[in-house]
């Protein structure tokens, strides 16, 4: 008997991550005897307990299938929706009542951490009831934080984006003959993967950005303006690339000392405003000219700067997760491993979702260089492969062409 597919997306978005969602459409499609329809959840789990989803096999040609995977941002729309704790509870029922009234057979979430915890408790519901439902997790975030796998689909794009716009930075910093202080913030709780993307803007060993701040490492002020000190040596123009989560020994978010930290609906802090910090900081300490870039969701939304190699595995991902799932595989999340190096060469495998969930990967300490200040040439051989090629755009009156969906 023929089952149907429902797909959604949680979190934060990215540029590639309807690539995926494209991944799973079009090998969902491949399989007629097996797969009726490919439902998509509109705003995820939250919305579709709402009754909100989306036929997304007969809704979209091929000519708007090729758009999706060129659309930045959650097509399906996304939601930050914690499942329950205790799988007792009546949420789970309710459920998979609806997924019953579907036919569903299959069930697909394109997501980071928190969206792989929610794999990770409908796949152990679905175990304990006796339900024959599969349950995959894909992969996605900019912050390359999943455990368990090479790295993540969306994490290229926003590399890409990240170095190409600090080495627009730079150059705009350094039509000045005065000392300048330019500071860049970048997104990254915990983990410093894309703020260490900033070392690929510079042009040669002692270019800019000079200072590079992770959260790996502890952040002081007074080493800081130690650093700040010995780069003017170097360069009369600095740019310093920091994370949002860069803390002090003492574990203290440098944006806390704003008292403008708030949390999320996960309960985890929305950490802005510590390049705000630093720019008074070295105002006061240095009396030179500065200013505070804060990239923000520019990183994960830039539709222009999207690597290739990102694009092509994060199709690639959801096209892998729908053949897993035919397989028989459940409660497991697609993942990357490196088949080989030079030249680059990646496979997908399946990872057990329950030892993904509720963890993260952080940047290596020992790519940390210069005293917390650097990062290693390791790095640089990880990143490349994943930042190159260009996206096939489709573009009309100079801007580019995207698939937007009708909102409910």
């Amino acid at each position: 008997m023929k089952k149907n597919i429902i797909v959604g997306q949680s979190g934060g978005p990215t540029a590639v991550i309807n690539a995926s969602l494209c991944g799973v459409i079009r090998e969902g499609k491949c399989h007629p005897e097996q797969i009726g329809t490919v439902y998509g959840m509109i705003n995820g789990i939250e919305g579709f307990l709402a009754g909100k989803y989306m036929d997304l096999s007969s809704g979209l040609s091929e000519e708007e299938l090729e758009l999706l995977k060129m659309t930045p941002a959650a097509f399906l729309g996304s939601c930050r929706f914690k499942l329950p704790e205790a799988l007792s509870s009546e949420f789970y029922p309710t459920l998979f009542n609806k997924f019953e009234e579907l036919n569903i057979g299959y069930f697909f979430y394109i997501g980071g951490n928190d969206s792989m915890d929610t794999v990770s408790k409908l796949s152990r519901y679905a175990n304990g009831i006796g339900s024959d439902i599969r349950f995959i997790g894909i992969p996605k975030t900019i912050d390359n934080d999943l455990v368990g796998t090479d790295h993540t689909p969306g994490f290229g794009s926003a590399a890409k984006y990240v170095a190409s716009t600090v080495r627009e930075i730079t150059l705009d910093a350094s039509v000045y003959q005065q000392k300048s202080v330019t500071i860049v913030e970048l997104m990254g709780r915990h983990a410093g993967w894309l703020t260490a993307s900033s070392v690929l803007a510079r042009k040669h060993g002692e270019d800019n950005p000079l200072l590079i701040y992770l959260p790996e490492s502890p952040f002081e002020f007074e080493q800081f303006s130690a650093d700040l000190k010995n780069a003017f040596e170097k360069s009369q123009t600095v740019v310093v690339c920091v994370s949002e989560g860069i803390a002090d020994s003492a574990g203290h978010f440098i944006c806390e000392y704003s008292n403008e930290a708030q949390l999320d609906t996960f309960g985890h802090k929305m950490l802005t405003g510590c390049g705000e910090i630093l720019e008074n900081y070295i105002r006061n300490q240095f009396g030179v000219k500065v200013r505070s870039v804060e990239l923000n969701v520019s990183q994960r939304c830039s539709g222009m700067i999207v690597s290739g190699q990102d694009m092509k595995e994060a199709e690639e991902a959801g096209a892998f997760g729908v053949r897993s799932a035919l397989d028989g595989v459940n409660g497991m999340m697609v993942a990357f491993k490196r088949a080989c190096d030079e030249p680059y060469l990646m496979e997908c495998f399946l990872a057990d979702v329950n030892e993904i969930c509720n963890k993260e990967k952080t940047f290596p300490a020992e790519w940390i260089t210069k005293g917390g200040t650097d990062i290693g040439p390791e790095f640089l051989s990880y990143v490349l492969p994943l930042i190159k090629g260009e996206a096939e755009r489709k573009m009309e009156n100079g801007l580019p062409l995207y698939l937007y969906r009708e909102q409910q």
